[in-house]
């Protein structure tokens, strides 16, 4: 039977099996939605303790909901109310934290590999809420449970990833995750937005959007991420909506079942359109959805749970 680590710092350092052992188990935390009462007691006396050091809406508030309906006791630290800006290292306050008992750490930051120094530090849980540009791991897990949600299996799909792959901790995860659950990815984006050696990540390389739409069963559009970048990666913003950006023209040329993602935040009418955003295709609410149930079933595996029954009782 599949186990995981200790840690969730990445999908690299998953397998296929233990990827599916959080989607299948997020299917039963699913199942928690269409409750009255949307609280089940499985994690109480657990204490999960988010620490972010960048801005998220999403993520944060998602990790928050999951574990209160899951009862249990969470705590929010806020960065620049904490010691940390003190002058104390987030490695001491973590160890500070994990005296106080805490069974999880949720960290978000800004400097990749932050969330392994940590995981290495304490002997409390630690999940990787995104580190600057390696990876997003709920992200890309949520993604992959939408998929397999609409599309009934991820093996032998074409996926589309188009954006600003360079930035993107959501490119890694997803690449990661699709392509060892058989999957064939594709990146597109402008050259100068397309890392070196991510063809050795099994993924084909495109600069045509039109082109690689034109056999696509899923379209993930990221975020074009200007506040990461450094210099000019292309000319204007409207010549890149115009190369790059999925609409209405677009969608239509594409296959009538093409399934449109989007991990939010969206700069509408730049990398997509208002009327795609809110198209009978587009999942992008379901995504925000089912991370709550992803991170429900994570919460839930690492603090040692096994059998999914006991989620819903």
């Amino acid at each position: 039977m599949a186990k995981l680590p200790k840690d969730l710092l990445g999908l690299r350092e998953l397998n296929a099996e233990q990827i599916q052992l959080i989607l299948d188990t997020a299917t039963a935390c699913k199942d928690i939605f269409s409750r009255d009462l949307k609280k089940v007691p499985t994690l109480r006396g657990k204490t999960v303790v988010t620490l972010f050091f960048e801005p998220s809406t999403r993520t944060r508030t998602s990790f928050e909901i999951a574990g209160k309906w899951m009862s249990a006791d969470l705590v929010n630290l806020t960065v620049s109310s904490s010691s940390v800006a003190k002058g104390e290292s987030f490695v001491d306050t973590a160890r500070t934290l994990e005296a106080m008992g805490v069974d999880l750490i949720i960290i978000r930051h800004s400097l990749g590999g932050t969330p392994r120094l940590l995981a290495d530090s304490v002997a409390a849980h630690v999940i990787n809420a995104g580190d600057g540009a390696h990876e997003h791991p709920t992200q890309g897990l949520l993604d992959l449970y939408s998929i397999r949600e609409k599309k009934g299996r991820i093996a032998g799909l074409n996926v589309v990833i188009v954006g600003d792959i360079l930035h993107s901790r959501v490119a890694k995860s997803n690449i990661y995750g699709l392509t060892k659950l058989g999957a064939k990815v594709t990146v597109v984006a402008p050259p100068t937005l397309i890392p070196k050696g991510i063809g050795e990540f099994g993924v084909t390389i495109e600069t045509d959007l039109d082109k690689a739409l034109r056999d696509a069963d899923v379209v993930n559009i990221l975020r074009i991420q200007l506040e990461r970048q450094t210099k000019a990666y292309f000319p204007t913003l409207r010549e890149y909506s115009k190369l790059f950006g999925v609409n209405l023209s677009r969608l239509r040329q594409a296959r009538p079942d093409l399934l449109v993602m989007h991990p939010g935040p969206a700069n509408l009418g730049v990398e997509i359109s208002e009327e795609v955003s809110v198209h009978d295709q587009s999942v992008i609410t379901e995504q925000v959805t089912n991370g709550v149930a992803v991170r429900m079933a994570l919460l839930y595996l690492l603090t040692g749970g096994g059998n999914k029954d006991e989620i819903l009782h």
